[in-house]
């Protein structure tokens, strides 16, 4: 009999749990004097030279993280992304939990097979191995073949949902337990956080729903021709087995490893970035679990933009329009220094509530945000900022929603798996780019009324300095002009003679009228930008480069 898996639910997980005080009891002693060991090792050990030392400490944290199951081993691979938060040495040993844990029995995998797809695997393919290729938190894949097509063969682990059950709860009555010891001012939302964390993985373990996330993420990139989503073989799959076409590729988790396959690493991380921002800016549909064991280095592709392949999609989660919205307005703040606004953004989000004095934090986020930020935005470091930030929601009431969860999780890993390939680089280098051409080329209501702000002040008169900001964001350098030119001014064209125009041509036209009088100081000012930024020699180079790139 198929197993069948019901949602998520924290009350009747608790309930489930406390009346089985057998399971509960030894269960959460067991962790707390797990944790009790490892953080005395850590303690007397950590500070070590000794190299031998710090190998056999690494392998203690990689054993104890896989000992305890499924759960941990999920928040283990966060941490196994954090070049910048872990020492590299148990870096190295931590990337193994991505996907070379111990495998399972094959015979219960084989059994696993035969019982979703009603036939044994000799029948159902021409090569089936005997030992799994990789094996990861949840499950482990075989490479089989057939009709002369290899296939990714990703199998269940038995007994994942009692197993995830019992430490969700656990972990939840743990973290509420000790949230207010806790160096971080998360306060009440730590359980919903955990909450969170539990539904996402409750639908990781049912393929049935990750078949369809593959489907729907493929869909999304059906246009980039630089991101690859394997194709899934629906007879094949069922709620413990998902089967799809094989990614021949090169995992994103070692500089070296690309560098001998002739891959240049920040190709992939710029792809990598832009995808992601894509993700949650554009389709409000991201993968949660961005780690070098679920994505892939392709052949093909260019120095800029390589090709990129997205595995696993058991995590993944949606943002809605507003909060979408919102936080293209807090870049923007961010980008203008309007503190003010951006602690605005922050309460709409849910980070502030609705009572909070917005003018006390005026100061505070200048002091963690403005001195990161620079005169060059490509010297912005999220470790920093985070560091930052953790102090200012220790000392002023900021929480974390737990809507949020999945999405900080994602961008941290993705930052962290980007220092893997580059210690070097700067996240926003790519993201502020990306937001202001966005601005500048996308024509919905919303977007239109962000670019408004920046353009205009709230009297009407144009902001010179601010578009003259958001122009050098995007075409400071030379790459940028080649590949965004054209298409920035096409989209500014289009939108200045188009009915959703009306409301720019209304506003050019109130800010040349000062005192009554019309004053030409700041359109003269606005049109040499303009004049400057597309002139023709530069709008040849975008021509030429644009030709270049569909060769």
């Amino acid at each position: 009999m198929k197993k069948s898996y019901s949602r998520y639910s924290a009350k009747d997980s608790l309930i489930w749990l406390m009346l089985r005080p057998w399971i509960f009891i030894p269960r959460i002693l067991y962790i707390l004097l797990t944790f009790i060991f490892l953080f005395l090792r850590i303690l007397f050990q950590g500070n070590s030279k000794n190299k031998n030392v710090q190998k056999s400490l690494s392998k203690y944290l990689f054993d104890v993280i896989t000992d305890l199951g499924p759960c941990f081993i999920k928040l283990g691979q966060a941490l196994s992304t954090r070049p910048d938060l872990v020492r590299q040495d148990w870096l190295t040993e931590l990337t193994n939990l991505q996907d070379n844990l111990p495998a399972f029995d094959h015979k219960i995998a084989l059994k696993i097979v035969e019982e979703e797809l009603g036939a044994p695997v000799n029948e159902l393919f021409d090569e089936f191995p005997d030992s799994p290729i990789a094996s990861a938190s949840l499950g482990q894949v075989y490479k089989a073949k057939i009709n002369n097509t290899y296939l990714a063969v990703k199998v269940q682990r038995p007994n994942l949902y009692f197993l995830i059950r019992r430490d969700v709860v656990i972990l939840r009555f743990l973290g509420t337990l000790f949230s207010p010891f806790l160096p971080l001012n998360i306060g009440v939302g730590i359980g919903e956080i955990i909450d969170e964390f539990g539904k996402a993985l409750f639908d990781e373990i049912d393929y049935q729903k990750e078949a369809e996330n593959a489907l729907r993420f493929a869909y999304l990139f059906k246009e980039n021709p630089n991101i690859f989503i394997p194709k899934l073989e629906k007879q094949f799959s069922s709620k413990r087995l998902i089967t799809t076409s094989w990614i021949d590729g090169v995992k994103l988790r070692d500089r070296a490893l690309l560098e001998e396959n002739n891959l240049i690493p920040s190709s992939f991380i710029k792809t990598c970035v832009i995808s992601g921002l894509q993700q949650l800016f554009e389709f409000g549909y991201f993968h949660a679990d961005p780690h070098p064991g679920n994505m892939f280095a392709l052949k093909g592709g260019n120095a800029d933009c390589g090709n990129l392949a997205y595995v696993d999609f058991g995590m993944m989660d949606t943002i809605t329009n507003s909060d979408r919205i919102t936080l293209i307005k807090a870049i923007v703040h961010i980008i203008n220094e309007e503190y003010y606004l951006l602690a605005e953004d922050f309460q709409k989000l849910g980070f502030l509530t609705k009572e909070q004095d917005l003018q006390k934090l005026v100061e505070p986020l200048k002091e963690v945000l403005g001195g990161s930020l620079g005169a060059e935005v490509g010297n912005f470091n999220l470790k920093n900022v985070t560091d930052k930030f953790s102090k200012l929601m220790y000392s002023y009431p900021f929480r974390v929603p737990s809507r949020f969860a999945l999405i900080i999780r994602a961008v941290v890993s993705q930052e962290g798996l980007a220092l893997r390939l580059d210690p070097e680089f700067k996240i926003l280098k790519i993201a502020y780019p990306y937001i202001a051409k966005k601005l500048l080329t996308d024509n919905s209501e919303e977007i239109l009324d962000i670019l408004l702000e920046v353009v205009f002040d709230n009297k009407g008169r144009i902001q010179i300095e601010k578009v003259e900001s958001l122009l050098n964001i995007l075409f400071k350098d030379s790459e940028n002009i080649n590949s965004d030119l054209i298409p920035v001014a096409n989209a500014g064209l289009k939108l200045f003679v188009s009915k959703k125009g009306s409301d720019v041509r209304k506003n050019l036209l109130l800010s040349l009228i000062k005192d009554e009088k019309l004053e030409f100081t700041d359109a003269k000012k606005l049109l040499a930008l303009i004049r400057d930024t597309f002139s023709p020699l530069n709008i040849a180079k975008s021509a030429v480069q644009n030709i270049i790139s569909t060769v």
